[in-house]
């Protein structure tokens, strides 16, 4: 039989009940996505350029723009646009490391949906492969199932997890400790302005014979400095001081307030999960690439190209047996910054006077 034979030990793992996203969503999306710019910049970035990368239709080996599975890309349902659709997937996918499509219709999808990864679980089936979903909202749920001929009306995108069978492993997970420190930073500058914007000193009493302050005095003191002399509108108020106080200014040197490095080492390790050159997100102190187009073609061709890559070879699996005939295809010659790659080949291409036209255009992967 045709059969995984470690399967059945992953099917006795989850023994066919549904399995949660084995992490907090809800935390990553709030401190990583919602608070945090450096990695909100980084999924929008890749979500957008990866949803304008077109996805093309081949039937029988030609290109066509009148199929059906076309008109759906690009049109997926009554509420989006196929760049749309396609944003939502690419987001979530970044952002939980998994995406879920739903396909409805009958017989051949009509319409296609994005489901919100933080709603959805896996159930397992005997084999170890996911038999069915479930899709929760506010204590409802439905089980979506597969098809009579064992169709899955529902797509798992999912980024390389080492230590889980059926989740991915979401670029924010990987960056948590980063996303933490530069958090850290810019909540240490925003209270650093709140408290008059430069370090506090020490009111010392000088008191004689061992005198201290009484608890009322210490804090009436306490009380008078908070409300006259606090915060980014009394900064640089002048202080008076009687009955043997002295005021202490604390200073830090500047290597001992250099936390300004730290924070944007903290966006670099950030930009390095998600695979967005630094230089594309204005962080200071990074010479990786000579120019600022130099990174934008690094990041189509290492980050954004072999997404779209991934997302049209899955999409072509799982419509496919619905649209027999059709693939899918990221159309990278599409991509202005990878323009200037295209170039080069063909200029390669056509000066290889011992090739023949047919083997130029197989090379430069056009269709005959």
């Amino acid at each position: 039989m045709k059969d995984s034979r470690a399967g059945a030990l992953i099917a006795y793992a989850g023994g066919g009940r549904a399995r949660w996203t084995p992490r907090d969503y809800a935390s990553l999306a709030s401190e990583g996505f919602g608070k945090n710019p450096v990695a909100y910049r980084c999924v929008r970035m890749i979500a957008e350029a990866a949803a304008a990368t077109p996805l093309v239709v081949f039937a029988d080996g030609v290109r066509t723009d009148d199929h059906p599975l076309a008109k759906l890309l690009a049109r997926p349902n009554p509420e989006q646009s196929g760049a749309e659709w396609l944003e939502g997937l690419y987001g979530a996918l970044q952002t939980a490391g998994n995406a879920y499509a739903e396909a409805t219709g009958d017989g051949a999808p009509e319409e296609l949906w994005s489901l919100r990864p933080d709603r959805m679980k896996v159930v397992p089936g005997r084999g170890g492969w996911p038999e069915a979903y479930e899709y929760a909202v506010d204590g409802r749920s439905v089980r979506i199932g597969r098809a009579a001929d064992g169709w899955m009306p529902v797509l798992h995108l999912k980024l390389f997890h080492p230590t889980d069978d059926h989740y991915g492993f979401s670029p924010l997970e990987a960056a948590a400790f980063a996303i933490d420190v530069h958090n850290a930073s810019g909540a240490w500058n925003k209270a650093l302005l709140d408290n008059s914007a430069r370090p506090s000193g020490a009111l010392v009493f000088n008191g004689r014979d061992g005198e201290r302050l009484t608890g009322e005095q210490f804090e009436a003191l306490r009380a008078q400095m908070d409300e006259a002399h606090a915060g980014a509108m009394n900064a640089g108020r002048p202080l008076v001081l009687e009955g043997g106080l002295d005021w202490k200014p604390m200073s830090w040197t500047p290597a001992d307030m250099d936390f300004i490095a730290g924070k944007h080492a903290a966006a670099r390790e950030i930009a390095l999960a998600f695979g967005v050159p630094p230089q594309l997100l204005g962080i200071p102190g990074d010479a990786t690439y000579a120019n600022y187009r130099e990174a934008n073609a690094a990041f189509w061709r290492g980050t954004v190209a072999p997404l779209a890559r991934k997302a049209a070879g899955a999409l072509t699996g799982w419509l496919g047996a619905r649209f027999p005939g059709a693939r899918i295809e990221a159309d990278l010659e599409a991509v202005p910054a990878l323009q200037p790659e295209r170039e080069a080949l063909w200029a390669r291409l056509n000066a290889a006077s011992f090739l023949t036209d047919a083997e130029r255009r197989r090379m430069a992967g056009v269709g005959e």
